[in-house]
């Protein structure tokens, strides 16, 4: 792709994500065109449809989701935090994903295999700390999470419950 392509592209996704954050993923496409500053021919031949726009949209945050997980395991102050902190950041990817009902189930799946990639070497890096429970399953982990965050009513309610889990060894 050229450098002007890619640049686009990369401005209509970024576009894309702030437009749906503000008014969901039913806002219309001429509006994440026009925050992007380019042309609708430009988007549509980027993303024909409001589907592919969502794809580049998840697979974008899904990339971020994973390398925060090593950044985190360079960065934070303990492997528990780690794992606290990245858990945290799922739940939120879980919270404004419910409309990926329209993705390619085997993108999809690979998008799962990448995340628990990147929550197994959280998770292996907080047992060997003696930081959390050595029974702790990463499946059994991310499916907690996922049903936390959407039955809870809000962020701080989803926040309230992730606490109550008892994470000690």
């Amino acid at each position: 792709m050229r450098a002007d392509a890619q640049r686009n592209r990369d401005l209509l996704v970024a576009a894309a994500v702030q437009v749906f954050a503000e008014r969901g993923t039913d806002a219309p496409l001429d509006d994440v065109a026009r925050r992007a500053g380019v042309g609708n021919a430009t988007m549509y031949r980027h993303f024909p449809t409001r589907s592919d726009l969502l794809l580049a949209v998840y697979a974008d945050e899904v990339s971020q989701l994973c390398t925060s997980a090593e950044t985190l395991r360079e960065e934070s102050a303990s492997p528990r935090e780690a794992l606290h902190q990245w858990l945290r950041l799922f739940m939120d990817h879980v919270a404004t994903k419910r409309d990926l009902a329209l993705a390619d189930p085997a993108q999809v799946a690979d998008w799962h295999r990448a995340m628990l990639t990147a929550a197994s070497s959280l998770l292996a890096d907080a047992v060997r700390a003696e930081a959390v429970r050595a029974d702790l399953d990463v499946r059994d982990l991310l499916t907690l999470v996922k049903g936390i965050t959407l039955a809870a009513e809000n962020r701080d309610q989803a926040e309230r419950l992730l606490s109550l889990v008892n994470w000690e060894p």
